[in-house]
């Protein structure tokens, strides 16, 4: 699913995927802000820890 992110290369905010494909312009860009999804990716980190116990615990 691609997310509403700012491309530093165009100026513009565009429909960008995790990988980098934007939607908007039909191509990869490798200057955009994917700051969005490193945000869920620790939010999903955290709540995977609070489940399952933090791996320190275990030794």
């Amino acid at each position: 699913m691609s997310k509403w992110a700012f491309n530093y290369e165009s100026g513009e905010y565009e429909d960008i995927d995790r990988d980098g494909f934007s939607w908007t312009r039909g191509e990869y860009t490798y200057n955009w802000d994917d700051s969005e999804y490193r945000r869920e990716e620790e939010e999903e980190e955290r709540r995977r820890n609070s489940l399952f116990g933090d791996d320190n615990d275990l030794w």
